[in-house]
């Protein structure tokens, strides 16, 4: 009688062991984390001075540098007040304004690109493959060149001037890039799972709601920071399509007044410009975690 043997895992060599012990050594070294503290240090020494500019007198910012503020330090709440509180600033409204965009330009294509790239993946119809290149193909078309097509297209509509033409001009901007890497993540997924999802009489629309949502949770975390930011910190777009309003305009377009009328007033530069960053950092902070495990997923299988 013939045995079949049993298959079983390679093992791991005590060379790749060697390697990898070696290759863990190097990154982990005094001189990589030396390394990477200069970095985080100057990345966020520029953040650190615009927060002390930002509470310092009118004066001090004119007169000195921010560093000076350890040797003779004054603190005043009056640059918030300003552009909170002066009617020729009014920073809360493009506060708010800002937010009513990045919502729903996040939202959006999230929910489209998850839709289709379980089509992509598990559903099978006819021109699947040339339907998914020319999406991945809309990669390389520069923002640029739409611009004047869509505020065409949006001015014969009708909706030009509200927030109308910035959700769709954002989310058809991020959809190309959200669909495939979305269908890159849920092609990893094993397919033992949809099919025992079949058999248990599932469906597509249960499939994807019930298994596939949470498993790109996420990736689809990662790409809404990813959308938040790009949208947050948008000024060409909003110039564009915002139709100079202050309706609709978002936070960048009131910073970017403040630097083209009040060239001098660095003390509502500061204060404005911290405020506006304040909400992209903290959610970046909050999804953190959910964001690394968007970068590594389908890294590794198995």
């Amino acid at each position: 009688m013939t045995v079949t043997p049993l298959t079983t895992t390679p093992e791991v060599t005590p060379v790749q062991l060697s390697a990898a012990a070696v290759a863990k050594k190097r990154l982990s070294s005094p001189w990589a984390s030396l390394a990477a503290i200069v970095i985080a240090v100057l990345w966020t020494l520029p953040t650190f001075g615009l927060l002390l500019s930002s509470f310092r007198p009118e004066l001090d910012i004119k007169r000195t540098g921010w560093w000076t503020f350890f040797t003779d330090p004054q603190v005043t709440l009056d640059n918030y007040r300003a552009v909170f509180d002066s009617d020729s600033v009014n920073l809360g409204t493009y506060f708010v304004n800002s937010l009513m965009i990045c919502i729903p330009s996040v939202l959006i294509p999230l929910s489209l690109a998850a839709l289709a790239a379980y089509a992509f993946a598990w559903i099978n119809f006819r021109g699947k493959n040339i339907l998914f290149v020319a999406v991945f193909a809309l990669q390389i078309v520069p923002l640029q060149v739409t611009l004047i097509p869509l505020l065409t297209i949006f001015a014969k509509v009708g909706i030009a001037g509200t927030f109308w033409p910035l959700w769709l001009a954002h989310s058809t901007f991020a959809l190309p890039l959200a669909i495939y890497l979305l269908h890159n993540f849920i092609k990893e997924i094993p397919a033992g799972l949809i099919e025992a999802a079949r058999v248990d009489g599932a469906g597509h629309v249960s499939i994807f709601f019930r298994v596939m949502l949470p498993l790109l949770t996420p990736a689809l975390a990662a790409f809404g920071i990813f959308q938040f930011l790009w949208v947050w910190n948008d000024l060409l777009v909003a110039l564009v399509f915002a139709g100079g309003g202050d309706t609709v305009a978002p936070i960048t377009l009131q910073l970017a007044n403040l630097t083209g009328t009040r060239g001098t007033a660095w003390h509502l530069l500061a204060s404005g410009t911290f405020v506006s960053i304040i909400v992209p950092v903290t959610v970046f902070l909050l999804l953190q975690r959910y964001f690394v495990r968007g970068l590594l997923a389908g890294s590794v299988k198995g």
